[in-house]
């Protein structure tokens, strides 16, 4: 077994695994992983690599001159630190070289290819492998090269700077090679870049730092007549195009580095704590990316740990090939916080110090994004949570963050988005907040109002929002910790694109949530839109390293056509990115299913009826409002047969239909206006003094039809009160605490029992109302004119009642002369819809594959 780490190949064939299954502590490389400029900026060198790459170098050159505050002719860059290293040796004609040890091996190797004399100085592990300056001069003659790490690998110890400047000023026949090829991990790193002196040289690496040791990049600064020696003996061309562009941008990211550096401590110090908190271990502070640690136990050492660890897909650096370590020793790498916790425990259980409590399975899971909004993703989230439902698996959706005027309210009174509600009737479960915990209901162009856990927290232009994110964030990943203690499986839904780079950095619905659940990401891309694959490729091209970590694979949604003639591009992406696409789901019509968002009910007409042929239905119109809400209000009544319902966006469009609906709004006093600036109400009023049209409003729709509409806390404007269409003797005041329950109730006229939801600031009440709906504690919520041709409700889902919804076609039907109809027609009943549903997906997507990845086979 390759207990020594380095080569990942190596380490996954002996463990059995995929390298891609294989934490790698033994590789001391950035925790964060390449930054984000990298993917973009190497892809627009591809051309570059037709030609010969320059052999001067001189803009990575000039870069690091400027970086390190040093003349070009004091700089040289390599093939990585490693080809600098054996060619110095050779460059500097010493005949001696005094290594401080344990340290890399590289060094001793370089001076005897060299031919030099190589005398070791062990450094002592009681002193905590400290360097004992004075006895490193009591060993210096004058012709000598002395290599010095700082950070040292594998210790992590850093020599003190000026101690080493005076040393070097005080022996001037003596060359000083120092490696700090971990110095940029280290803050307020004091680096001998700075008032070197002229007999130091000074080896940095950008590999390690920038977590691209496949591209080989190093540099060395020295005395100008080191320098044109060395690069005498370099050979030509020895830096490629790429690590030469790559090496001027990671030379002037300055920030990269500072974050790194934020990073690494914090967790180096979290990470050490817990191992000194362990019996059997010394662990060695150093101040780089890495920690030693001593094995101090009899019948136990490092590269039998190593085989207990690589078993749990864990790879780390046995030291026993350092000189001055032995087989008790082992290093490991810091890496991300969700890594090192998982390394902990596994080490526990690995040493048996004690019974580890067994370690909490995470729930499987599996995430749903798109490459842009309403490609999909809610639907096939609803349809894959059917399909574990099937398969006997005890199932919940979650979407940490949602933004839709759409809600719903739960049994216990909490606001959540309507998407998820269908995931869950998709599930057989109660809906809770814990499934949405926070949604944003936009009440202008710039703000929304924030719920959070199912409560309002405030109105939030963009800036406080994202301000608030860290604080919602917390309260997401906590709710959907304790949804997923509670099922076997979570299909969680993304938002958007995860691919918009002005908002990602403060992520919480995409790539960070999936992060957090450790679910693989399935890409759904609508392609009847064009370019999927386009979208696809490009997606992957903007993420960071470890957001395309979590991407599993793609999805193309609404497909029409033969799915063979896709292969060529289904096998070009899978070739481009290294995923596979998992499906191709075909374009389903007629679903049955409320719509995603409200990009859908305001596309285009709903469901022409059936009998239009012959006239025999009753027409509909709901007018589009700016900010309208609850939409799907209105699902049941297109799936009638006898009733056409038209969206209507003009008063010119507004026609003489049977029924004019007023729907729900989430600025009423903003919708009213607009009304009023688009000739609504005139178009209205005619309606209404011709007799043949019944009007409606739902929830803000109702107070729009009375005659007040006054907002004295400001909940939606500057605390004005405007006035209303006048249709009903109501007056309305929008109160600080918004109404949210589940509401039982009764149709008065019909005698008909009704279902649904409150969700408003409202209060509404006058004298001439003729009461209409009331819940079963006597409260009226519903209430209509003497002639019954105006009439409203606060009961959002008032037209999902079978029985109540036929008898009010019926009415229409009777006003334009039609025969009633004697039986239901349509049972809005979505069982159907999420059978079909599930039986097309399944047929579409490689669901074994999925559950692979989710870990359930």
């Amino acid at each position: 077994m390759p207990a020594h780490g380095g080569n990942l190949r190596e380490l996954a064939s002996a463990s059995g695994k995929a390298e891609r299954d294989i934490l790698d502590f033994s590789a001391n490389i950035n925790p964060l992983g390449p930054p984000e400029w990298l993917r973009p900026l190497i892809s627009s060198h591809v051309t570059a690599l037709t030609h010969y790459p320059d052999p001067e170098c001189a803009a990575l050159v000039e870069a690091a001159a400027q970086r390190y505050g040093v003349a070009p002719e004091e700089i040289a860059v390599g093939n990585g630190s490693t080809e600098l290293l054996h060619l110095f040796p050779r460059v500097l004609g010493k005949k001696r070289a005094v290594i401080p040890v344990p340290c890399y091996s590289d060094y001793a190797r370089a001076c005897q290819l060299a031919g030099m004399s190589v005398e070791t100085m062990p450094l002592h592990r009681a002193d905590g492998f400290s360097l004992d300056l004075a006895l490193l001069e009591a060993k210096l003659g004058g012709n000598e090269i002395v290599f010095l790490c700082r950070p040292n690998n594998p210790t992590g110890h850093i020599c003190d700077a000026d101690a080493i400047r005076s040393l070097a000023a005080r022996h001037s026949a003596t060359t000083f090679l120092v490696d700090e090829a971990f110095g940029d991990f280290v803050e307020g790193f004091d680096s001998l870049t700075q008032r070197r002196p002229a007999n130091v040289i000074v080896l940095l690496s950008l590999t390690k730092l920038f977590a691209i040791p496949g591209l080989r990049l190093g540099c060395a600064i020295a005395d100008r007549v080191v320098i044109q020696r060395l690069r005498e003996l370099q050979p030509s061309w020895s830096v490629n195009t790429l690590a030469q562009a790559v090496g001027v941008a990671a030379l002037r990211d300055r920030e990269y580095v500072r974050q790194t550096q934020l990073y690494v401590c914090q967790q180096r110090e979290a990470l050490a704590a817990t191992l000194n908190s362990l019996p059997g271990l010394t662990v060695y502070h150093g101040a780089a990316n890495f920690l030693l640690i001593r094995l101090d136990r009899n019948d136990f050492d490092a590269p039998r740990l190593a085989q207990r660890l690589l078993a749990d897909g864990i790879a780390i650096r046995v030291c026993d090939n350092f000189d001055g370590l032995d087989s008790r020793y082992f290093r490991i790498a810091v890496r991300r916080e969700e890594e090192n916790t998982f390394f902990c425990d596994r080490l526990r259980a690995a040493l048996g110090v004690h019974r580890p409590a067994p370690l909490k399975r995470r729930t499987p899971a599996i995430m749903f994004q798109g490459t842009s909004s309403n490609a999909g993703k809610s639907i096939l989230t609803a349809a894959f949570c059917r399909i574990l439902l099937q398969d006997g698996f005890r199932v919940a959706p979650f979407k940490s963050q949602n933004m839709s005027l759409n809600s719903f309210v739960t049994r216990d009174g909490c606001e959540m988005g309507r998407a998820q509600v269908v995931q869950a009737q998709a599930c057989r479960i109660e809906p809770s907040a814990a499934m949405n915990p926070i949604l944003l209901k936009p009440n202008s162009d710039t703000g929304s109002q924030v719920i959070l856990m199912g409560k309002p927290v405030g109105n939030m232009n963009v800036g406080e929002y994202i301000r608030f994110k860290p604080q919602a964030f917390e309260t997401a990943k906590q709710a959907y910790e304790s949804l997923a203690a509670d099922y076997d499986a979570i299909v969680l839904e993304g938002a958007g694109s995860p691919a918009e780079v002005n908002l990602k950095h403060h992520d919480i619905v995409n790539m960070s949530m999936a992060r957090h659940a450790g679910a693989p990401v399935l890409l759904v891309g609508d392609i009847d839109r064009g370019g999927v694959f386009a979208s696809f490729v490009g997606t992957m091209e903007v993420l960071a390293e470890w957001e395309r970590d979590l991407i599993a694979g793609f999805v193309v949604n609404k497909f029409r056509g033969n799915e063979p003639l896709l292969k060529d591009a289904l096998d070009y992406t899978a070739h481009h990115t290294g995923r596979p696409v998992l499906g191709v789901v075909p374009y389903l019509q007629n679903l049955g299913l409320p719509d995603e968002d409200s990009v859908t009910f305001k596309a285009a007409p709903r469901g022409a009826a059936e009998s239009a042929a012959n006239g025999d239905y009753v027409e509909i119109a709901v007018v589009d409002l700016p900010h309208i809400s609850n939409f799907t209000d209105f699902d049941a009544l297109r799936l009638e047969p006898d009733v056409h319902l038209r969206i209507v966006r003009s008063a010119a469009d507004l026609g003489q239909p049977d029924a004019v609906i007023l729907p729900g709004s989430k600025n009423v006093i903003g919708d009213l206006t607009y009304l009023r600036q688009h000739n609504f109400d005139d178009a209205i009023h005619k309606l209404a003094d011709a007799g043949k049209t019944e009007f409606i409003g739902i929830c803000g729709g109702y107070q729009m039809l009375g005659t007040k509409i006054g907002d004295p806390h400001s909940i939606e404007s500057a605390g004005q009160t405007i006035c209303g269409l006048g249709l009903l003797p109501l007056s309305t005041v929008l109160e600080r605490e918004k109404i949210l329950r589940r509401v039982t109730a009764k149709h008065a006229p019909s005698g008909l029992t009704v279902h649904g939801y409150e969700i408003h600031h409202g209060q509404s009440g006058g004298d001439g109302l003729q009461p209409l709906v009331f819940c079963d504690d006597g409260e009226m919520i519903g209430a209509g004119s003497a002639n019954n041709l105006a009439w409203g409700t606060y009961l959002h889902g008032l037209f999902d009642a079978d029985e109540f919804r036929r008898w009010f076609v019926n009415r229409l039907r009777a006003r334009r002369g039609l025969p009633a109809l004697s039986k239901i027609c349509t049972s809005y009943d979505l069982e159907p819809a999420f059978e079909r549903l599930a039986e097309v997906v399944r047929k579409s997507l490689n669901v074994a594959e999925i559950y692979r990845l989710m870990g359930l086979r």
